[in-house]
């Protein structure tokens, strides 16, 4: 897996080592995601050692109250008003019984402070004076970093909180199932140094098409 090989080319923007912890949400499919990137960590050379899970329930999907479990077509027949008012302005909008982006954003900046927290500790220290030029020049200090495994909504709000941009901007940020997304943090200002990487998705859609393609086959399909 991408994240178990960090610095193979083309190489994330991370720093040398292994991550400091895998912080996920408790959710069953974000569970089963970490749980299998902290297996090929464990298997890989440039780690060489178990990677720790951390489950943070504060790192859940956005709560959708009646929308939860229901297909795309039944909200729209039956919310078309407020799903369209989500869309539109999703800070005075949200699911019936579902969780508001304020109490979100409560909880994540708590998240994010403890995960943060953890990586300071004991991490050499950076000062906003000091060089802002992206880049791990001095390969002898190793800086921790972690890995964070959530959900779409989750991650675009906790962008919003670091990087302090309103919630009304909710939208701006995509990310694709499976995307990767670097944030670092030096001098105590947060840098976006990658967002949505999705090339090493690129042999499971060509497995996807190949499959397609040989079931078109067989089916006589023009």
């Amino acid at each position: 897996m991408r994240l178990a090989t960090p610095h193979t080319s083309p190489a994330l923007p991370v720093p040398l080592g292994p991550p400091l912890e895998i912080v996920h949400s408790p959710l069953a499919r974000t569970t089963e995601t970490a749980r299998l990137v902290a297996d090929a960590a464990a298997a890989s050379e440039a780690f060489a050692r178990p990677i720790p899970l951390r489950p943070d329930p504060r790192f859940k999907e956005i709560g959708q109250g009646e929308w939860e479990g229901l297909p795309g077509t039944e909200i729209s027949e039956r919310w078309g008003d407020v799903l369209a008012a989500w869309r539109r302005t999703p800070v005075e909008a949200h699911a019936p019984g579902g969780e508001s982006l304020p109490e979100v954003r409560d909880r994540v900046r708590t998240g994010l402070a403890d995960l943060l927290a953890r990586l300071a500790h004991g991490a050499p220290r950076s000062a906003p004076e000091q060089s802002q030029v992206l880049g791990y020049a001095d390969a002898t200090v190793r800086q921790p970093w972690s890995i964070l495994v959530a959900h779409d909504g989750l991650f675009k709000v906790a962008l919003l909180t670091l990087f302090e941009l309103p919630l009304e901007r909710f939208w701006t940020f995509p990310f694709a199932l499976c995307g990767i997304s670097v944030v670092e943090v030096r001098g105590g200002r947060p840098t976006l140094r990658a967002h949505n990487l999705t090339e090493h998705l690129a042999p499971l859609l060509e497995e996807r098409a190949q499959a397609v393609s040989e079931e078109r086959e067989r089916a006589g399909a023009l």
